[in-house]
């Protein structure tokens, strides 16, 4: 019987684009009679003509899947569910514009047929500006230097997973999953093969620096918790030099009489500098506490607004037939 993988593509206002991706993913198994294969396509509820374009496709190819959200639930979870709807022996989940290029699959499963549950690309190059590209760079580091667990540098979310960690996604219940580190800290076999990352192919990225942000901060809070640490640690020592200079001036006072004079302007600044790292740490804490406030209300997992070609279970002996 031939291994099921199972291709997991987001996209999100993807219409030049997701013709191509399943263009190009259909030719690389085509060269791959070994294996056969589903594609899923989530998509984060795109207001132009993706959706329309996936309809056409998934009727045109019954091993195409498309989850529509009711809403945009964020580029994370939307993975998340693709992952915990995958039914391969394993997933391999590239991006829309084709900057990560699917011919590499094959390098891929290859790694995995020599036992390892995950193979990750590492980024050798970026085809993206000198900024965001040494932004990129200096965050994984950052991030990496702060989690507890063993983050990959330069790797991005071009990865194949094994069935067995598929299977334990699905029991992930995550409001703010950062699947990058989660997946990281399960363990087992993981290797990595270094690639050249593609420039787009068309449109433009949805990825904008505040998703960037937003992506760098659920990665450092999800798995590390170094900066409470950091509040604490800092708290102390300001406490204990505030101690310390307390007790001079009391000696000083007492001891040695040394008529101090009446620090207006240092005060001033204690105060200030005081509130400001109040400020600081508890808005840090309060990252944490609305992470555990939003998993405390059990929302509702997101809803999927049209599942298409879901009740089709890909055969693993189907032969991918030549394009038209």
């Amino acid at each position: 019987m031939k291994p099921l993988i199972s291709i997991l593509v987001p996209a999100f206002n993807e219409e030049a684009n997701v013709r191509r991706a399943y263009a190009a993913i259909v030719d690389t198994f085509r060269d791959l009679p070994g294996y056969g294969y589903e594609i899923i396509f989530t998509d984060n509820h795109s207001t132009d003509r993706t959706f329309q374009i996936l309809q056409e496709i998934a009727r045109e190819d019954r091993r195409v899947r498309v989850i529509r959200f009711s809403r945009n639930i964020g580029y994370q979870r939307s993975l998340l569910v693709a992952y915990k709807a995958a039914t391969g022996d394993c997933s391999v989940q590239i991006d829309c514009d084709l900057q990560d290029p699917p011919h590499l699959i094959p390098q891929m499963l290859a790694l995995w047929r020599q036992g390892h549950q995950v193979v990750y690309g590492i980024r050798r190059s970026l085809k993206d500006d000198w900024l965001t590209a040494f932004i990129r760079r200096t965050f994984y580091r950052f991030i990496n230097a702060l989690s507890e667990d063993d983050l990959p540098l330069n790797a991005g979310e071009f990865r194949l997973v094994d069935r067995r960690i598929l299977d334990e996604m699905r029991r992930i219940d995550d409001t703010s999953p950062y699947l990058r580190g989660l997946i990281s800290a399960m363990g087992f076999s993981q290797i990595g093969f270094e690639y050249d990352r593609q420039a787009r192919v068309a449109g433009k990225s949805n990825f904008p620096v505040k998703a960037m942000l937003s992506l760098a901060v659920d990665g450092i809070l999800n798995h590390s918790l170094t900066p409470l640490r950091m509040a604490s640690m800092t708290s102390l020592i300001m406490g204990t030099a505030t101690f310390l200079l307390l007790i001079g001036y009391v000696i000083g006072k007492l001891i040695f009489g040394r008529d101090w004079p009446a620090g207006f302007a240092t005060t001033t600044i204690l105060i200030l500098l005081s509130i400001t790292l109040n400020a600081i740490f508890l808005g840090i804490i309060g990252e944490y506490i609305g992470r555990i406030f939003m998993q405390s209300k059990r929302r509702p997992a997101p809803i999927i607004e049209i599942s298409l070609n879901d009740d089709v279970h890909p055969s693993r002996d189907f032969t991918p037939s030549k394009l038209g």
